[in-house]
């Protein structure tokens, strides 16, 4: 008979007449399997007291290291123990009692952080405007679109992490506040024109100073308007107003320009007025000085030799005239009185391309001018004082 004929597995030569046979679903005894596992162990360790030690320590020593943490220069660490904030650290390598018993929170304090008040832009898409944040109230009762960035730092990593639930929701929600309150303290023609930068500083300094009370950490580096204009509806109008005002500061500046040219011209001439006129008056003065100066003189000349004085005095002014005048007078052997008309020898001379020399007129003897001179070689001082005189009518005669 077989040994592996079927109904006695009692027969199998292996010694495993008791083993189900594969493939019939049933597996080992896992409880059997764990008990003898035990038995062994319990019979003898593998490690004993030494390695167990060893084992012990190792991780011991693994779960310290895991304490070791590097800060770099931008960063700072917020230590917690407990959950309880117990100190900061600063840029290099550190070390705190590891988890369950401290926590290390490292965060960027030099990182320059962005936020957006009335609009959402992302990369390669057009920006998107939030309305509910956008518009806004003027003190003149008109509304206004406006849009505008934020940067800003860390300048706590303990106020930041502990004080505030969200620091950056709360930046934004102050910033937004400051800007309504700025807003709503202008008119519209302020906030859209020249009081543009009036308003952004007036926004930095407000939000700041509600971040400092909420003690947030924040500190803005700078406000940005992005964009101040009416809403869309009116913005036809107000561009018609804008281009009016645009003409009237075009106008100012042309008037302002011509005003600049011609005030110092004008400024220029009336210097130049004024040195003439206190030239003259010095020149004036002067000659009064002189002509004072002269007959004081000529007075106490007078008085001292009158007659030479009188005699010299009409000699000047005879002097003084004819040489002033062209006309030549003189008288030739027989006392007549001829006349050399050069005045109109130099007329003719300048106007015509020749001369025309016109021959001398011969006028009748002045009245006793001539019989005088024959008669009388050397005269008084008086007598010659009347031939002058005598001369001189009968010049004005001609």
């Amino acid at each position: 008979m077989a040994w592996n004929e079927p109904g006695k597995p009692s027969q199998d030569p292996w010694g495993s007449g008791d083993k189900p046979p594969k493939g019939s679903g049933q597996g080992p005894d896992v409880d059997e399997l764990v008990e003898k596992l035990k038995q062994s162990l319990g019979n003898k360790n593998p490690f004993g007291s030494v390695g167990m030690g060893v084992v012990a320590l190792v991780i011991i020593v693994v779960w310290l290291l895991s304490g070791i943490y590097i800060v770099d220069p931008a960063e700072r660490g917020a230590v917690q123990r407990f959950g309880a904030y117990v100190g900061e650290t600063g840029p290099g390598p550190h070390w705190h009692i590891p988890w369950p018993v401290e926590k290390v929170t490292i965060i960027n304090v030099d990182r320059i952080r962005h936020a957006e008040i009335g609009y959402r832009s992302s990369a390669g898409q057009n920006a998107v405007v939030v309305p509910s944040e956008a518009l806004m109230l003027t003190e003149d009762e008109n509304i206004v679109d406006i849009k505008i960035a934020i940067q800003y730092k860390i300048s706590s990593a303990r106020h930041y992490l502990f004080n505030v639930a969200d620091p950056d929701v709360t930046l934004r929600l102050a910033v937004e506040s400051a800007l309504r309150s700025v807003v709503g303290k202008n008119k519209m023609d302020f906030v859209l024109t020249q009081g543009r930068d009036e308003v952004v500083s007036k926004v930095k300094r407000l939000a700041q100073e509600i971040l400092d009370n909420y003690e947030s950490g924040l500190l803005i580096t700078s406000v940005n308007l992005q964009d101040a204009q009416p809403p869309e509806q009116v913005q036809a109008a107000f561009a018609d107003v804008v281009k009016a005002r645009e003409d009237r500061e075009r106008l100012i500046n042309e008037a302002q320009a011509y005003a600049n040219d011609i005030i110092p011209k004008a400024r220029g001439l009336a210097a130049r007025e004024l040195a003439e006129a206190e030239a003259y008056r010095q020149r004036v003065v002067e000659q009064a000085l002189g002509e004072t100066s002269r007959f004081v003189n000529i007075l106490t000349a007078y008085r001292k030799a009158p007659e030479v004085t009188r005699e010299r005095m009409y000699k000047d002014a005879v002097t003084n005239v004819l040489t002033k005048t062209s006309k030549v007078f003189m008288t030739d052997s027989e006392g007549k009185l001829v006349y050399l008309p050069l005045d109109r020898l130099q007329q003719g001379a300048a106007g015509a391309p020749e001369p025309v020399v016109q021959a001398p007129k011969v006028l009748a003897p002045a009245r006793n001018t001539s019989s005088t001179l024959n008669q009388r070689g050397t005269t008084s001082s008086g007598e010659k004082g009347s031939r002058l005189r005598e001369l001189l009518r009968s010049r004005e005669l001609r």
